[in-house]
């Protein structure tokens, strides 16, 4: 009877559960590279809506939250006249906190709520002040700064690799062309420890 409790304890250890990956622990980090469109969708043709891409590092505290730093490139279109369209573009620098909301119990899905500070630079229309038709341009060059508020999902398909997805605010102070940006897009993590 002995035996048999020893060799049922013994499978119920073996079997009776997975082994779980060894994700989103302090100490560990990984760099994330992503697209993002940015105030509406974003097609050749489009006049005013853009798109942006983005670097970021991120370091893994406790219980999941994460510091991140990274720099993001943002190019918008502003409609003008009857078809034509000026470009926007921030050049940005980001640092952020992100707080782990909510997982799933094999540790694949994490969903965040994040919050950072950024600077950087803003031209518009490249520095440009004549327009194609003759007009002036009264927009210019300018030094931004800013926040911006994110709600973010990783989906791990390994443990060094997962997909992202996001939805990020960004309001910029500075700018004479627009202070709020509405992003969303995906992107791609690869941990490294």
């Amino acid at each position: 009877m002995r035996k048999a409790i020893m060799i049922i304890a013994a499978m119920l250890t073996l079997f009776g559960g997975r082994a779980m990956a060894q994700r989103c622990l302090p100490g560990m980090s990984a760099v994330e590279i992503k697209a993002d469109m940015a105030d509406g969708f974003y097609t050749g043709n489009s006049r005013n809506c853009g798109y942006s891409f983005g670097v970021f590092y991120s370091v893994y505290k406790g219980r999941a939250n994460t510091w991140s730093f990274g720099g993001e490139y943002l190019q918008t279109y502003k409609p003008y006249g009857a078809k034509g369209r000026i470009p926007v573009a921030q050049f940005t620098g980001e640092v952020g906190y992100n707080l782990h909301l909510l997982s799933d119990y094999s540790q694949t899905f994490h969903i965040y709520g994040g919050v950072s500070a950024l600077g950087g630079y803003e031209t518009v229309n490249w520095g440009k002040s004549v327009l194609s038709d003759g007009s002036t341009l009264h927009d210019g060059d300018n030094f931004i700064y800013g926040g911006a508020l994110t709600l973010s999902a990783d989906f791990y398909l390994s443990d060094k690799i997962a997909l992202t997805a996001n939805v990020k605010e960004r309001f910029t102070f500075g700018s004479d062309v627009q202070i709020f940006h509405t992003q969303y897009g995906i992107g791609v993590k690869f941990i490294i420890e």
